[in-house]
């Protein structure tokens, strides 16, 4: 199988028990690479990540190995990290846990990102994304062709 790419933003809604309905671009694909079986964990700028289990086992390990430097960090991404299942009815259940640490209320952006996911609260996501615009141009994009 070549190389899997999450991409594109969808606007969502979690329902009362906190799940997510999973975009009907992605199901089969997660159901083919991983059986539906995902890992979300959060992220450094506040969001959550949701990897499917190949690719999550791949960034644990990576994790699993940094130096006791790093511990703090490791306690991050590993300590929270939950495995979960896609539904019957294609939603995943996001724990209270990780909704309260990354702001999530009722309308949600899930951002695909390559090999995993990111999950954002709307509005922290609107304001993320308009503090990186009015920024200026990291040097890894200045000689980038747009």
């Amino acid at each position: 199988m070549s190389e899997i790419v999450f991409q594109g933003a969808s606007s969502l809604a979690l329902d009362a028990k906190g799940r997510l309905s999973v975009p009907s671009r992605h199901r089969e694909v997660l159901q083919l690479l991983c059986q539906g079986r995902l890992t979300v964990t959060k992220h450094p700028d506040g969001c959550l990540m949701l990897f499917p289990r190949p690719t999550w086992e791949g960034f644990r390990d990576k994790v699993a190995a940094l130096p006791m430097s790093a511990a703090g960090w490791k306690r991050v991404f590993l300590g929270n990290a939950m495995d979960v299942e896609i539904d019957s009815a294609a939603r995943v259940l996001i724990s209270p846990e990780l909704r309260k640490s990354a702001g999530l209320k009722n309308d949600v952006m899930l951002l695909g990102m390559g090999s995993h996911f990111e999950l954002w609260d709307a509005e922290a996501h609107a304001a993320h994304e308009a503090e990186t615009m009015a920024g200026p141009l990291p040097d890894a994009l200045k000689d980038f062709s747009f």
